[in-house]
């Protein structure tokens, strides 16, 4: 039986081929059964018996930086250096964008089209050289990461991505260093006039905007990873600070992050939920729709299951703690969404391939260019030109680079609406889909409950609407924002408040206007008023529920004397989506937990 994949954090990788290069080492240790490297979350899991300290070893070896990881105490640690990677990445960029203005404005504007410049530097062309090659080194220092992760890919025989940079760079620096020099020469065989025409031959500008366009390059590189991770930070948000626990008899507020499997937890109205866990004790209604997209509450009793970080409507109760942490359905959530985003999909692990051997090839090629263009007898500074387009143009590997940014947004902007990814194979077969299933709720539908219908026997609909809204104002359920949003569109006749107020799972009563009203479901209103002997509102019952619409029944001083039917409308696009998807010829499916009334309604109506 394989082992559970091992996670590793991985530093001072630059390209596809630092990839390769951090695989092919680990792989090579005894009992590593699998090694997949993600470049952008800079992340690492090995599958095999294999011990941490010998696979971080294999990479330090290899000429990048390792730690174990997977505690969840390193995964705000990990966010924080995602934040300090981005600032780097703008701090390098801003300057350096700043110097390579003034640069061109001196090798271009003026060198080419005859912009003005300060007199010291206009009449004294190798003064014009001398400050370019100030500007580019300096521009070269603030990028020096690219010359040091460059030699070291060289020192450790696996030349990368920064190592192509960082020659291209260097060459048109040393070219232009060289031929300065020459120009100090030349000025004082030859005069100013002569010189001035080499200074069309210098490289300056193109040893910087290298590295600028890169650094670019690296600054959305950025950006990508910064937003899956805020997907994942806004998953990770929706777990509560707090739980409320008995303990010795006493209810005491503790973090969540410190309730045990086995604590009891008390739930109340309004509450997000610390950690899985079974009801003990009490009813409560509670809103799941941050894991099943379904907008109406449900109902708990004594026995049923929750999770973690959905939401309580309304009632109370206490829950005994089966998964708490990385064990509860929510962190299963999370875990799916990164290693999706980590995980490699079969193109991205064919461009690894040719990434291990891309780089040796580049500098190869290279090396026959410059050779070719001297052999015919071009200029050294002509063929110099010709062999570090080979270098850039070769930058920064869109093969082994694209790949993985097209995975880690593609599942990033999915976990953000909703959309799930188990790995990116997954994704990368999307291309391939038959047939589609789509959840009702909040896909098909709005996810937003609203009043379809209200039928009245025995009361004035307007009188009805007034009773109605003073009930339900004093409630948070969703159903109940539904009624009364729909009694303040329909105008009611007499705004009445509600007192004695009492919400149960189920279902509401109030005192309004000295009457006594209950609302909620048939259970509700049968276990507090009686079964319904109103033939009118039992058949009107009947048939909004065969219609697949959630149903209320309202009583006024135990006589029942109105249904009220809810429902959620279908989504202004959803009928287009599913017709662009039939004129692909992919089939179209429903997958939901609402009823099969409900579920034909939809289906017919989409």
């Amino acid at each position: 039986m394989s082992s559970e994949a091992k996670k590793y954090k991985v530093s001072g990788m630059s390209c596809a081929a630092c990839v390769a290069r951090v695989e092919k080492s680990v792989t090579a240790l005894q009992g590593v059964e699998s090694c997949e490297v993600n470049l952008l979350l800079g992340t690492m899991q090995v599958k095999g018996d294999v011990p941490g300290d010998a696979v971080v070893s294999a990479v330090v070896r290899a000429g990048y930086g390792a730690s174990e990881d997977g505690t969840p105490e390193k995964r705000e640690l990990t966010e924080e250096q995602g934040g300090a990677a981005r600032r780097t990445a703008l701090f390098r960029l801003l300057p350096s964008a700043v110097v390579l203005l003034l640069l061109m404005y001196i090798s271009m504007g003026h060198v080419m089209w005859g912009l003005p410049l300060p007199v010291a530097l206009s009449a004294n062309p190798l003064a014009i050289a001398i400050t370019e090659m100030l500007l580019c080194a300096l521009i070269m220092v603030i990028n020096k990461h690219f010359f040091i992760n460059g030699a070291k890919g060289i020192v450790h025989l696996a030349p990368n991505m920064d190592t192509l940079v960082a020659l291209g760079s260097l060459a048109s620096f040393l070219y232009s260093l060289a031929l300065t020099y020459k120009m100090s020469a030349d000025l004082i065989a030859f005069g100013a006039p002569i010189v001035h025409a080499d200074l069309h031959g210098l490289y300056y500008e193109s040893a910087t905007m290298i590295l600028v366009l890169i650094t670019v390059g690296k600054m959305l590189e950025e950006l990508a990873k910064g937003k899956t991770t805020g997907a994942i930070r806004a998953l990770l948000d929706l777990t509560p600070k707090t739980a409320t626990l008995v303990v010795d008899g006493t209810e005491v507020s503790v973090s969540s992050a410190s309730v045990k499997v086995g604590d009891l937890m008390v739930l109340k109205r309004g509450e997000s939920i610390a950690a899985d866990g079974i009801v003990e004790e009490g009813a409560i209604s509670v809103d799941e729709s941050m894991l099943t997209g379904e907008s109406i509450p449900v109902d708990k009793g004594v026995g049923a299951g929750v999770f973690g970080a959905t939401t309580v409507s309304s009632g109370y109760a206490k829950i005994r703690a089966t998964a708490v942490g990385e064990k509860t359905a929510l962190a299963g959530i999370i875990r799916m969404v990164k290693d999706a985003s980590g995980s490699k999909a079969p193109v991205a692990k064919a461009a690894d391939k040719i990434a291990g051997i891309f780089v040796p090839v580049v500098l190869a090629i290279s090396l026959v260019t410059l050779g070719v263009w001297l052999a015919v007898g071009q200029t050294p500074g002509y063929a110099i030109a010709r062999a570090v387009s080979v270098l850039v143009i070769s930058c920064p590997c869109a093969l082994g680079l694209a790949t993985p940014v097209a995975v880690m947004v593609g599942t990033g902007v999915g976990a953000r609406i909703g959309v799930l990814y188990k790995n990116a194979e997954a994704l990368e077969l999307s291309g391939k889909i038959k047939a589609v299933a789509f959840d009702k709720t909040g896909t098909l539908t709005e996810g937003k409950p609203v009043v379809s219908d209200v039928y009245a026997s025995g009361v004035d609909e307007g009188e009805l609407l007034s009773y109605l809204a003073a009930a339900e104002e004093k409630s948070e359920h969703p159903l109940a924002n539904a009624i009364v949003g729909y009694c303040r569109e329909k105008k009611r006749t007499k705004v009445y408040a509600a007192e004695d107020f009492s919400a149960e799972v189920g279902g509401i009563s109030a005192l309004v206007n000295g009457k006594k009203i209950y609302v909620g479901n048939q259970k509700y209103l049968e276990k507090q008023v009686g079964v319904c002997d109103n033939g009118d509102i039992c058949r009107a019952y009947e048939k909004y529920i065969t219609e697949g619409k959630t149903t209320l029944l309202l009583a006024i001083d135990g006589r029942y004397v109105a249904a009220v039917a809810i429902t959620d409308v279908i989504r202004s696009d959803s009928r287009e989506a599913i017709a662009a998807l039939h004129s692909m010829g992919i089939k179209t499916v429903m997958i939901t937990g609402d009823n099969l009334d409900t579920a034909k309604s939809i289906a017919e109506s989409c």
